[in-house]
């Protein structure tokens, strides 16, 4: 694990709103990812960001310290100032070798969330794996990493209670809205279509809300959603005249500009004036400030389910302490396996120079002997340099693996 590096910026350390600035649009993701790869020399990434953290997840011989890190969010091109990529950069968690497995196998398993025991966490991890191995920014090593964390977060999420009766973000902010006692009736409308929004409009659904419209900036997605819910589907532009009114408003959006301002949730009112409810689970917050400060609203954001995530991490204090016994354990297991594998790679090319080494002896060196030879003699003489060309092969693969046996 030489060279697993990992830089991460969570709610631990830096403000949940601030965590947005260092959100890379989706349309620029595969532009700025192979920006930082040939920049820093990197062999293979994936980008990781949730609601409540943003992680590097890459291969480098490079020592990673906070000029390192500055340097890296430069390159991202987001816009930022110098004061406060310095800001950032300072709050960055910076881990190397085996203590960067042994992060990234904490994430999986929610130890590190918000929220623990959300299994969210791991889908997302391997949904933005699977991201940039398509788009061709990881290899045979982040292949071996994502195996084994994925293999390790289902060992703890079946064997220990920490994943019973989860508390995630969605449903922290479900067990909000049910509190609010809002009618079943109530107008909601979903702005962004993504896994978050997804997910609490069928914890809506499924308690018998019906009355939903969704926008999206992706019109497809969005129809997508409301056939799923029976709603209602819209471009996102059409916020700016929409005139049905509303009761709840759900947002998640990947924007880095508000989405809901002072101009448009005037619209969305349509002259009503009683108090509405909003569930903000973007980073940075789909909702301008104005808004919130200058209308009757209920406001439900990512941020003000901490300290219900506190409890809940107290609550769990012994499955915490059963799942980092399992993480502990497969640590030297992954070790283990990575040697197999820098073995196996070394090995790939024995079959191909063996074979070489035959023909070279048999149609050059040794050609003119063998052809004095008799039909009979030949034939012989082909199954044994046959036969040993097949031990060859085997012999060091099976020394390396009872070296390897030995020393681990």
């Amino acid at each position: 694990m030489e060279y697993l590096k990992i830089i991460a910026f969570t709610h631990k350390h830096t403000n949940i709103k601030e965590l947005g600035k260092l959100i890379i649009p989706d349309d620029l993701l595969a532009s700025t990812l192979q920006c930082i790869k040939t920049q820093f020399g990197i062999s293979e990434l994936f980008y990781l960001n949730t609601c409540n953290r943003v992680e590097f997840v890459f291969t480098s011989t490079s020592t990673i310290d906070s000029v390192y890190v500055a340097r890296f969010i430069s390159h991202l091109n987001l816009g930022l100032s110098t004061d406060c990529i310095n800001t950032l950069s300072s709050q960055a968690s910076i881990y190397e070798n085996q203590q960067a497995m042994y992060h990234l196998l904490r994430v999986s398993c929610s130890l590190e969330s918000l929220v623990v025991g959300e299994k969210e966490i791991l889908a997302q991890l391997r949904k933005a794996y699977e991201n940039c191995r398509t788009a061709g920014f990881t290899g045979d090593y982040l292949r071996l990493v994502m195996e084994h964390v994925v293999t390790t977060a289902k060992e703890v999420y079946t064997s220990t209670r920490i994943s019973q009766k989860p508390i995630s973000v969605v449903s922290l902010a479900y067990r909000k809205l049910k509190e609010l006692h809002i009618p079943i009736d109530a107008r909601i409308l979903i702005i962004g279509a993504g896994d978050t929004n997804r997910n609490i409009s069928q914890y809506l659904q499924k308690h018998g809300y019906s009355n939903f419209a969704i926008f999206n900036r992706t019109l497809d997605k969005a129809k997508r959603l409301a056939q799923e819910l029976n709603g209602e589907a819209f471009n996102l532009n059409d916020l700016k005249s929409y005139k049905k009114g509303f009761d709840v408003i759900i947002t998640c959006t990947g924007a880095t500009q508000a989405i809901i301002t002072r101009e448009i949730y005037q619209t969305l009112l349509n002259g009503e004036s009683g108090e509405k409810i909003i569930v903000d689970l973007a980073v940075p917050n789909d909702t301008c400030e104005h808004v919130i400060a200058g209308n009757p609203i209920h406001f439900i954001e990512v941020s003000s389910l901490q300290e219900i995530a506190k409890k809940n991490i107290r609550q769990r204090h012994q499955e915490l302490i059963h799942a980092e016994r399992i993480i502990d354990r497969q640590i030297p297991i992954f070790d283990s396996a990575l040697k197999r594998r820098k073995i196996e790679l070394a090995m790939r090319t024995v079959p191909e120079k063996i074979k070489t080494i035959r023909t070279l002896a048999m149609d050059s060196i040794f050609a003119h002997d063998i052809n004095r030879l008799d039909d009979s003699s030949r034939e012989v003489l082909k199954k044994v340099v046959n036969y040993m060309e097949k031990k060859y092969i085997s012999i060091p693969m099976v020394m390396a693996k009872e070296i390897l046996e030995k020393n681990c």
